[in-house]
């Protein structure tokens, strides 16, 4: 018996073993001397891939990798930069679908559909100083 793997679903799969690779215990290891420097406060929320107002670029980039984009922004409190993150997830939607069989046979069908891949956007972390000043978090 063959077993068929849609060869769409390679690329998502491959993203999150990758992904995976890079999570906050990797990048710690990565960066193990900073990290035993920061507070025990700070070093629990990188841990937990969680960042908080104060932290520096350093602890962000450990606790949430590197950003998909970054640019600059002007505000009240002085010149900036932002670093947005994005996730990958499935661009979903429903449909029916009417097919014909070899053989004569036909069929009618519905449901969700999950081929394509989109980047969506889940944080955006804004800097001042040096610091994280405002973090946005997609709900």
């Amino acid at each position: 018996m063959k077993i068929h793997f849609p060869r769409r679903l390679l690329l998502p799969l491959f993203l999150i073993a990758v992904a995976g690779c890079t999570s906050p215990g990797a990048r710690i290891a990565q960066n193990q001397a900073a990290f035993d420097a920061w507070p025990a406060e700070v070093q629990a929320r990188v841990r937990a891939g969680k960042i908080s107002v104060g932290f520096t670029p350093e602890q962000v980039r450990v606790a949430l990798g590197e950003p998909a984009r970054k640019f600059t922004r002007t505000s009240a409190a002085g010149p900036g930069e932002v670093w947005v993150y994005r996730e990958l997830g499935p661009d979903t939607g429903t449909g029916l679908t009417v097919g014909l069989e070899t053989g004569g046979g036909t069929g009618v069908g519905g449901g969700p559909a999950f081929e394509n891949y989109r980047y969506s956007e889940y944080a955006r972390v804004s800097f001042v100083n040096g610091l994280v000043n405002a973090i946005d978090v997609k709900k």
